[in-house]
């Protein structure tokens, strides 16, 4: 196999698994009644006019599998806290006192968690169509080599990897999509 299908293969794992950590994030998002810090991530706190990550302004702990708690290091950003909490639509309302905020998530209901399920099997598809993505330009890469004079029989391999390679991580979301599936629904 010549460097250059060799970095081409590394290259479509590279992008692949990229695309795999980034539905492994938005999974990990996702509340299923079980209050996880994760839950928060993404949330940009109003820090003196700049949009900051909460886990900057804060601790963020779960004193049990029912709650959160935001600590903010400075007192006066309660307010911005709460009210980028609310604003994130999360479906939970934080509580402000003067201490801290604390977020008593609530068990959704069946028809709830049917809906989150709705939601990730779309968030899924859109990380296969991603990895689809990912395939074609490479396959188109693959082409380019052979019409530079590549031998036909590395272009095929190197095909084939690329198809090898799609299937695994596929076959990776559709796993992980599964097992939260599976979490989302067990009340």
């Amino acid at each position: 196999m010549s460097e250059l299908t060799k970095k081409c293969i590394e290259s479509v794992n590279e992008n692949m698994a990229s695309t795999l950590s980034f539905f492994d994030k938005e999974l990990q998002k996702v509340h299923t009644g079980k209050a996880t810090p994760q839950m928060l991530s993404g949330l940009k706190v109003d820090y003196y006019g700049n949009p900051t990550p909460i886990e900057q302004v804060g601790n963020i702990n779960t004193p049990d599998a029912r709650q959160l708690i935001v600590q903010p290091w400075e007192r006066n950003l309660l307010p911005a806290i709460e009210k980028a909490i609310l604003a994130a639509n999360l479906g939970f309302t934080p509580q402000n006192n003067g201490e801290f905020i604390r977020i008593v998530v609530p068990t959704p209901t069946e028809e709830r968690r049917k809906d989150i399920v709705k939601k990730l099997k779309q968030e899924a598809e859109q990380n296969k169509v991603s990895i689809r993505n990912i395939r074609r330009l490479a396959n188109e890469t693959a082409k380019k080599l052979k019409d530079d004079g590549a031998p036909e029989d590395e272009v095929i391999r190197l095909e084939d990897d690329i198809q090898k390679a799609t299937n695994e991580y596929i076959e990776k979301i559709d796993k992980m999509l599964t097992a939260k599936e599976k979490e989302i629904m067990t009340v």
